[in-house]
């Protein structure tokens, strides 16, 4: 049931958003073994002005960059997963936006499974009850 939320430099594209949406889908399915049912994206897109990397704006570098944040829940997967999944987010982001500041982040949050869940009911609780 993870959630991601994905924040693109450049403007707002409404086919790279699905494009987007589909690999984060993908990606997490395959690699972490996450349910694609119950994945939720959201992409969102900064300005190219409005994205710096050391003072600069991407703007002026020409260069794309993304933030991804996807939560899980904890001890669900291993450190190794984690490192191939963090891997193949860059690579994908570099098909999909082509030239990526090498400072461009995967962010994988690790919720205990009594402080996250959906639909009302705690990852602990439906682990309890299964």
């Amino acid at each position: 049931m993870p959630y991601l939320h994905i924040q693109l430099s450049g403007e707002r594209d409404d086919a790279l958003a699905g494009q987007a949406a589909d690999v984060a889908a993908e990606l997490t399915a395959s690699v972490l073994q996450k349910d694609r049912a119950l994945t939720a994206v959201v992409v969102e897109f900064i300005e190219p002005a409005h994205w710096f990397i050391a003072g600069e704006p991407l703007a002026k570098t020409g260069l794309r960059s993304y933030h991804w944040y996807v939560s899980i829940t904890d001890e669900t997967n291993t450190k190794a997963e984690k490192a191939q999944y963090i891997a193949a987010v860059h690579q994908a982001m570099g098909e999909l936006l082509g030239d990526v500041a090498e400072h461009s982040y995967v962010q994988l949050a690790d919720a205990r499974a009594s402080a996250y869940g959906y639909g009302g009911m705690t990852q602990e609780f439906r682990y309890q009850v299964q």
